[in-house]
C-alpha cells in the first residue's frame, strides 16, 4: 500500500463506475407514481422493474468476474457499459411495463461490469488493511450518486418526465465509456493460460463457496445491504404515499441516509488507521440488528410516527458505512489470484439477497411501513448471526 496508489483520479474514476448500479437504482425512484400512472399499472408492478435490475446484476456479475481474470479488467467494461447504453435508451422509449422490466434487466447487466471489475481492481493494488481503507474512500466517491440521483430525479420530473430520468443515465454511461478509455490503466494483463470453460469456472466457484471467511464475510455483509436495498424498494411507497412528502422532497429524505452511510465510510476509514478490521467488525455487526429491530417496532406499533422512522433507517444506513467496506476487504483478502471471480460471486451472491428482499417487498406490498421494516429487521438480524457464526473469531479484548 503507497500513497501513490491514494491518486484521486483513481478513486474518481472507479468511484463513477461503481455509482452506475446506485445512479441506475436512485435516480428513478421519485418517478414510480409517476410511472405507474403513464404505464396504467399498478405501484407494485413498478417496484419490480427494481427487482429486474437485481436480478440482472446479480446473474451479470458471475460472467464478468473470469472475463476479467482471462482478458484484464478493461474488456469487460467495455462490453458490459455498451450494453448498458443500449438498454437505457430502451428504458426510456418504453411504452409499456412489460418492455420496462424487460430493459430494466438488461440495463444490469451491463452495468454491472462498473460493480464487478473495480472491486478486483481495488484488489489488484492493496492488500486487507489497505483495501478496506481504498474501499472506504470509495464510497465518499460513489456516495454521491445516491444522494444527488434522487434529488436529480426529481428535479427532471419537475421539468420533463420519467423518460428523461432514463436518458440521463444515459448520458452518464457514455461518459463512463470515454473515462476509462483514456483515463483507466490496465491493472490485470491478459492470462491466456486462465481457462473459461464453464465446468472450470464452476469448479472455482464452488471452491470459494467453500472457504468459509470468504462465504461469511459475503454473506454478512450482503444480508446487511439487502435492508438497504429493501429501503431502496419500499421507501418511496412509505415516504411520498403513506407519510406525503412530495416527490420532488423525497430526495432530500432519501440523500440524508445516503449521507449518514458516507460519513459512516470515512470514519471507517480514519479508525482502519488503528484498528484492525476484525475489531470494527465486531462491534460494527451489531448496529443492523438494533436499528432494524427499532425499524420493526415503528412499523408494527407507529410509535414515534415519522421521527423514530427515519432515526431507525439513518441508524441502519450508517451502520453499513462500516460493514460494507470492512466486508468486502476481508472476502477479497486471501484471493488476490482470482480477485475477478471472488468479486463476481460476492457481487452475484449479494446481490441474489437483494433480489428476494426487494421482490419480497413487491409482493407483501401493503397499506404500511411493516413489509419494509420487518424485511430490514429480519436482514440485520441475519448478518449479526451469520458473521458472530462464520466470521467472528476471539481475538482478545477490543481496543
Amino acid at each position: 500500500m503507497k500513497k501513490s496508489d491514494y491518486r484521486p483520479v483513481f478513486f474518481l474514476l472507479l468511484g463513477c463506475l461503481t455509482a452506475v448500479g446506485p445512479l441506475s437504482i436512485d435516480m428513478y425512484l421519485p418517478s414510480f407514481p409517476s410511472i405507474a400512472a403513464a404505464l396504467a399499472t399498478s405501484d407494485g408492478a413498478v417496484q419490480f422493474t427494481l427487482a429486474a435490475f437485481f436480478i440482472g446484476l446479480a446473474l451479470g456479475q458471475a460472467f464478468y468476474g473470469p472475463i476479467a481474470d482471462r482478458f484484464g479488467r478493461k474488456p469487460p467494461l467495455y462490453g458490459g457499459l455498451a450494453l448498458y447504453l443500449l438498454a437505457t435508451v430502451g428504458c426510456a422509449l418504453s411504452t409499456n411495463i412489460e418492455m420496462l422490466i424487460f430493459c430494466r434487466f438488461i440495463q444490469a447487466l451491463g452495468g454491472c461490469a462498473g460493480m464487478v471489475v473495480p472491486r478486483a481492481i481495488v484488489r489488484d493494488h492493496f492488500e486487507a488493511q489497505g483495501a478496506a481503507r481504498a474501499f472506504s474512500l470509495l464510497m465518499l466517491v460513489m456516495g454521491i450518486a445516491p444522494i444527488l440521483a434522487p434529488i436529480l430525479g426529481g428535479w427532471i420530473l419537475q421539468f420533463s418526465s420519467w423518460h428523461g430520468i432514463f436518458w440521463c443515465m444515459a448520458v452518464y454511461g457514455t461518459f463512463c465509456l470515454i473515462s476509462i478509455h483514456f483515463g483507466l490503466e490496465e491493472s490485470h494483463p491478459a492470462n491466456p493460460s486462465q481457462r473459461l470453460h464453464p465446468l472450470t469456472t464452476l469448479k472455482s466457484y464452488g471452491g470459494l463457496c467453500k472457504d468459509r471467511s470468504f462465504i461469511g464475510n459475503v454473506l454478512a455483509g450482503g444480508l446487511a445491504q439487502s435492508g438497504m436495498f429493501t429501503y431502496i424498494a419500499g421507501s418511496p411507497f412509505v415516504i411520498i404515499e403513506l407519510w406525503h412528502i412530495p416527490a420532488h422532497h423525497f430526495g432530500w429524505v432519501f440523500g440524508s441516509n445516503a449521507f449518514a452511510y458516507i460519513t459512516a465510510s470515512q470514519v471507517n476509514a480514519h479508525l482502519l488507521r488503528k484498528y484492525r478490521i476484525e475489531n470494527i467488525l465486531r462491534r460494527a455487526s451489531w448496529a443492523p440488528a438494533g436499528f432494524g429491530l427499532v425499524l420493526l417496532l415503528s412499523g408494527t406499533t407507529g410509535l414515534g410516527g415519522l421521527p423514530l422512522l427515519l432515526i431507525g433507517l439513518f441508524g441502519y444506513m450508517m451502520s453499513l458505512g462500516f460493514i460494507s467496506p470492512n466486508t468486502t476487504a476481508n472476502a477479497l483478502a486471501k484471493q488476490g489470484h482470482r480477485a475477478g471471480l471472488a468479486s463476481a460471486l460476492m457481487g452475484s451472491l449479494q446481490f441474489s439477497l437483494a433480489t428476494l428482499a426487494s421482490t419480497a417487498i413487491g409482493l407483501m406490498h401493503a397499506k404500511s411501513a411493516l413489509p419494509m421494516t420487518g424485511i430490514m429487521a429480519l436482514c440485520g438480524v441475519s448478518s449479526l448471526i451469520l458473521y458472530r457464526t462464520l466470521v467472528a473469531k476471539p481475538l482478545g479484548p477490543l481496543p
